[in-house]
């Protein structure tokens, strides 16, 4: 059953943490961990995704664009999207490499690798040490053929998010050394990000009955000691949208979520969002989704029926 948080009545709670909501999308495409001869050679080619490539064993010699890196054992490589590359093994023994290839919809974190300078992490740098443990959890992960197919999918899932949470720390260190005021604006452009889906999750209400208002942008802005339009331009900077915009989002996110259970009415929805009635709720869905909240609860079911059935 699918379901969004929902506080409970504030007389309950002696205290409560709001953590900021995970939604971020990561797909893994084309993870493999190869032993190859010391003759070995792979000709010209690009992928549409970011590579990270990772020496285990041996050397390997690799050329992206216009720049040539020799890999050692415990070196990391990133790769962009769109360079061509070819590599091949150097030395006197076998090379043992993994590659992960991956596909992100965060905008932050995106931003952050374009302006990445360095691509190459040596094994004996703090970035490749952090890096390491990461990567292995994956190659194991990878290696349990024998697990179920679910569990094995989880566990790569689990190792990515860690890996890329390592990989978070270490562009924001890269951004605080190259530009101070980058770093600046994304820390406060995530706080702010936090700060709203704290409405979101504690008084929904508030955003239902006031839906064109500047609610809660004005009051975060003077939490942090910042004007209201410092807090909009920076926003819109890190995020490329305005606050109003995400947490309009974060409202719509939170309404499918519900619809999707099946077990509640959408009059219930409607309540639980804080909308005085079923038409007020139904006339902003549309205005966000293009579509009635019916429309998009009978399409979500039906396109869950042949997943729940095995096909």
């Amino acid at each position: 059953m699918s379901t969004s948080f929902i506080s409970p009545e504030w007389g309950i709670s002696l205290s409560e943490t709001i953590c900021p909501d995970v939604q971020t999308t990561v797909n893994l495409l084309g993870i493999h961990l190869r032993e190859v001869s010391r003759d070995w050679e792979c000709p010209s080619h690009k992928h549409d995704q970011y590579e990270i490539n990772y020496v285990l064993q041996g050397t390997q010699q690799m050329k992206a664009g216009t720049h040539s890196y020799t890999q050692q054992a415990g070196d990391v490589v990133i790769l962009p999207p769109g360079i061509p590359h070819t590599s091949r093994s150097v030395g006197d023994q076998s090379l043992v490499y993994v590659c992960i290839h991956f596909e992100m919809n965060d905008r932050v974190f995106l931003s952050l690798l374009e302006r990445l300078h360095q691509l190459v992490f040596r094994k004996d740098s703090m970035a490749a040490q952090q890096v390491q443990p990461c990567i292995m959890k994956l190659v194991q992960a990878a290696e349990h053929e024998s697990q179920h197919m679910i569990t094995r999918r989880i566990r790569l899932q689990a190792a990515s998010f860690e890996l890329f949470s390592v990989l978070w720390e270490i562009l924001l260190n890269e951004a605080a050394q190259v530009s101070p005021s980058t770093y600046a604006h994304m820390e406060l452009a995530h706080q702010i990000a936090a700060r709203l889906q704290g409405i979101v999750n504690r008084n929904p209400s508030q955003i239902a009955e006031r839906p064109d208002s500047h609610y809660g942008i004005d009051d975060i802005a003077a939490e942090l000691g910042i004007s209201p339009s410092h807090c909009n331009r920076i926003f819109h900077q890190v995020f490329a949208i305005s606050p109003r915009s995400y947490l309009s989002n974060l409202v719509l996110h939170k309404s499918k979520l519900l619809l999707a259970d099946p077990q509640m009415s959408i009059q219930d929805i409607a309540t639980t969002l804080g909308y005085r009635d079923i038409a007020h709720f139904s006339r902003q869905f549309k205005r966000w989704s293009g579509i009635s909240p019916s429309h998009y609860r009978k399409t979500h079911l039906q396109m869950r029926q042949p997943l729940e059935a095995g096909v």
